[in-house]
């Protein structure tokens, strides 16, 4: 059986997995004060001081950032989190990204294989797509953080 990749919050992120297309997370930019929002807003502009009457627009994020901050998850979540009990519980790593450009921090998993040993605070990070869970129908899609030089050094072997 064939599974349809599927994310797991439509809009968020480029959903275009041919080879050679950039995945980039995308929000949203207000015309009127150029203030970016992640994750997007489709409404109305959430920035207090903004003048008003600007369009929201979508705008793709920055592709590369710096860790702002990490850390590890090594427990089961408690209730109201759902996973299969029975399944062994798969220890997962935090990355919070500063993205500069953007003048905001985003969070996400780093991505498989990255572990806190392979991080630290201030260095570059690329957003790359990643798997958040498969079902018998679905492989539900998100993003994931991964260092630039463990990507570069990966590379060059």
């Amino acid at each position: 059986m064939t599974r349809t990749r599927r994310p797991v919050v439509a809009g968020w992120f480029t959903e275009d997995t041919a080879p050679g297309a950039e995945f980039r997370l995308l929000g949203t930019r207000c015309t009127a004060c150029t203030s970016v929002f992640f994750p997007r807003v489709d409404d109305d502009c959430r920035n207090p001081g903004c003048p008003g009457g600007g369009e929201l627009v979508e705008v793709p994020l920055s592709p590369r950032g710096r860790i702002w901050s990490y850390t590890d998850g090594r427990y089961r979540p408690p209730a109201p989190y759902v996973s299969d009990p029975d399944a062994p519980w798969k220890p997962y790593v935090l990355v919070a990204v500063e993205l500069a450009a953007e003048a905001m921090v985003v969070l996400g998993q780093a991505a498989p294989g990255v572990s806190t040993a392979d991080l630290s605070v201030g260095a570059e990070v690329e957003v790359v797509p990643g798997v958040l869970n498969e079902d018998d129908h679905h492989v539900w899609t998100t993003w994931n953080w991964r260092p630039v030089a463990r990507r570069e050094r990966e590379g060059r072997s």
